[in-house]
């Protein structure tokens, strides 16, 4: 038995071909693809340009963290000391935020094992982030938890 798709040789028991992840007997032809292989890229994009826009505010909070003392006189020592290692602080976790939505959103693009469990926990942790990350939220688990035991993911990861 042969894929229709990429002509891979399947079994008789498979479910779906071991090479592109085409679920046996779509009879679309080949032109359609699953709808997690559709999701998949938007997915990875919207991923990558939230990562984008969490990087702007980072980036912002990080220099103005290393010269506020240069703006800003503190009264008080504790002020002094506390301002800056604050803005670090948020600037550092932007970023780290940042840089995760754009490992996941590559990870997904290109069918990595590790992509859909990180893009899962990464999907609950934005729905506490209105209005974009909700919504970027909601799409991931929607298109991620969808695929009963994530086997079509996983045939998606193998073949690539």
């Amino acid at each position: 038995m042969f894929c229709s798709r990429c002509g891979g040789e399947m079994q008789a028991n498979f479910l779906a071909c071991p090479k592109c992840g085409r679920r046996v007997g779509d009879l679309t032809g080949g032109l359609a693809q699953a709808r997690l292989e559709r999701h998949l890229h938007i997915l990875g994009v919207m991923w990558m340009a939230l990562g984008g826009l969490f990087l702007i505010p980072a980036v912002i909070l990080i220099l103005v963290g290393s010269s506020v003392h240069f703006m800003v006189h503190f009264r008080e020592p504790f002020g002094e000391a506390f301002g800056p290692f604050l803005m670090y602080a948020v600037g550092g976790s932007l970023l780290i935020v940042a840089t995760g939505g754009v490992c996941v959103g590559m990870g997904l693009m290109q069918h990595q094992p590790w992509a859909r469990m990180a893009a899962i926990v990464l999907g609950v942790l934005s729905l506490f982030h209105a209005p974009l990350g909700t919504a970027l939220g909601i799409y991931t688990l929607w298109v991620l938890l969808a695929d009963e035991h994530g086997e079509e993911y996983q045939y998606l990861a193998r073949s690539g």
